[in-house]
């Protein structure tokens, strides 16, 4: 299978973009308000080492995001995280101040108003506001692009959120969610950035240290030595890799940014590296539907720009493979469900670890037999049917013909 790989040189020397915001103190605070909610739970970090051994590394770790809060995707975390904050500076206090338990139980609604929390998604991200307003008895407003999968909507609208499919692709969803928030006076909760439009976005981002926290606790306090992660507009793979930075200084993980072809902006930006940001624009066809997102998050590439290694451009049965190698586990390994966007980067490291085609790519990121990589299963089977014709008949459907 044919995948298109970028190399950063190594940033030392220059001013590198900080991380201390995205490092461990800031994701002792957002762990501690995920831990306020009843329905929080450390995620399993699953450990194949069976598969390691036949693919000739020293382990793969996997964090399998399918249990974070009973919504089987990690995005809840960031906008949770981003909504509290909205809700503490509403209350004017500080987010540690407040007793967020009283805002669970609805004690504190008389003093907020009637906030509307708006967003745009193709699913896990707007399920996370939705279940956060919804818990909060708060309302929200979620805008879907076109080929959302309808299982997703109907998760949306569950809970209680105004939601619906638009005839428009993420990027265009994402300006008319700000368009009709800008008009009706909602708060806007986007992972993505614009220039004057950061704070919330960067929100989201600590929000997602809780997850790479975790990672690392369960993993003993020892750094792996690559991290592959998956990137739509890069809002978590870039929290994630300066999660890391910040710990391990000069000796953080090698990072891999992994994304589907037909919305790979992170891969042109790195490619061009001309300073400017690359967009993928029009329709963007494919199973990861969670990646289709044609214009990078100004946030996320200060990041991945100087902390990232390596940018991999990849197509659809890379991504089906890895769901289909952790839903069928070697040896006594332990099983993971895994969807489309969620098994993206697992793919590419399984690809080139057993692909003799990319062996130069191999080489070039130093993986080998002393290599501790670890992945993030972002989300489960959230498109139960699609990830039945993936993993059962090797089918792929691409949304428009949902």
């Amino acid at each position: 299978m044919e995948m298109k790989a970028v190399f950063r040189e190594n940033r030392g020397g220059k001013a590198l973009c900080p991380v201390g915001r995205f490092g461990p103190e800031t994701a002792k605070r957002t762990r501690r308000f995920h831990e306020s909610f009843p329905e929080y739970q450390l995620t399993p970090l699953a450990a194949l080492d069976d598969l390691a051994k036949r693919v000739g590394v020293a382990s793969i770790h996997m964090k399998d995001e399918s249990c974070r809060f009973g919504l089987n995707a990690f995005k809840v975390l960031g906008g949770s995280y981003a909504i509290g904050n909205c809700i503490a500076k509403r209350l004017g206090v500080r987010l540690e101040e407040l007793p967020f338990g009283e805002l669970l139980s609805g004690g504190a609604n008389g003093k907020l108003g009637e906030p509307t929390f708006a967003t745009a998604t193709d699913g896990n991200h707007g399920r996370g506001v939705a279940w956060t307003a919804h818990r909060l008895g708060l309302k929200s407003v979620v805008y879907m692009p076109k080929g959302s999968a309808a299982e997703r909507l109907a998760n949306i609208r569950a809970l209680g959120a105004e939601a619906s499919i638009t005839d428009l692709n993420y990027d265009d969803t994402v300006r008319l969610a700000r368009t009709e928030s800008e008009k009706n006076g909602w708060i806007l909760v986007q992972d993505t950035a614009w220039q004057g439009y950061e704070e919330i976005p960067a929100l989201i981002m600590e929000g997602y240290t809780t997850m790479a926290a975790e990672a690392f606790e369960q993993l003993g306090g020892r750094l792996p030595t690559h991290v592959f992660l998956q990137a739509g507009v890069g809002s978590m793979a870039a929290a994630v890799a300066a999660y890391f930075a910040a710990v391990g200084g000069e000796d953080h993980p090698t990072v891999v940014i992994v994304e589907p072809d037909q919305a790979d902006c992170f891969y042109r930006t790195a490619e061009a590296d001309d300073g400017k940001l690359h967009a993928v624009t029009g329709e963007m066809r494919s199973i990861m539907a969670g990646l289709c997102c044609g214009e990078p998050s100004p946030l996320a590439w200060e990041i991945l720009r100087d902390y990232a290694d390596g940018f991999v451009s990849m197509p659809d049965e890379v991504a089906a493979r890895g769901m289909r190698v952790l839903g069928n586990p070697f040896g006594k390994d332990p099983r993971v469900i895994s969807g489309e966007s969620g098994a993206a980067a697992f793919g590419a490291v399984i690809e080139i670890l057993t692909n003799p085609e990319h062996t130069q790519l191999k080489e070039k990121l130093y993986l080998d037999g002393n290599s501790r990589v670890l992945c993030f299963s972002t989300e489960g089977d959230t498109d139960r049917e699609n990830y039945r014709r993936i993993v059962w008949d090797a089918t792929m459907i691409l949304p428009d013909d949902f």
